[in-house]
């Protein structure tokens, strides 16, 4: 059975402002939206995506109002599979808590984070990797 991937919030914000359609964010938010991609979601990594991108500062970098934000969020909810843990183990950032958290729900769930320190709070390695190292795997997996 294929992996289910986490994919952290820097990701998606990534994908929104790049002006660079084929940068790694930008492939995974498309095969996200495609439904391509399996990937997990609680209602705290919504919750996350959703506060982060209404921050003015990116709301003026991204161009879309709540309104198509909101549908954005929709239709990656929509294609997500849904996991609510239960709690969340120790992290170096407890703001990234729920990643892990998420992560400890399916055995064979992946870290996608453009963040090294998220990403090496998560053991094995083999259970995260960078936006380029996920597209780089999905292109050798088809």
């Amino acid at each position: 059975m294929s992996a289910l991937y986490v994919i952290d919030t820097n990701v998606v914000v990534s994908a929104l402002l790049t002006a660079n359609p084929d940068s790694p964010p930008v492939v995974i938010l498309q095969r996200m939206l495609g439904g391509e991609l399996r990937y997990l979601l609680s209602t705290d990594l919504l919750a996350e995506y959703r506060s982060v991108l209404l921050r003015p500062r990116l709301m003026r970098k991204h161009g879309l109002d709540e309104t198509e934000l909101d549908e954005l969020l929709t239709e990656i909810a929509a294609n997500g599979t849904h996991r609510e843990p239960q709690s969340s183990p120790p992290s170096p950032d407890p703001n990234d808590a729920h990643l892990l958290a998420l992560l400890d729900c399916e055995p064979r769930a992946v870290l996608v984070s453009g963040d090294e320190l998220t990403l090496y709070a998560v053991t094995p390695r083999s259970r995260s990797m960078t936006p380029r190292e996920l597209v780089e795997h999905l292109g050798a997996n088809g």
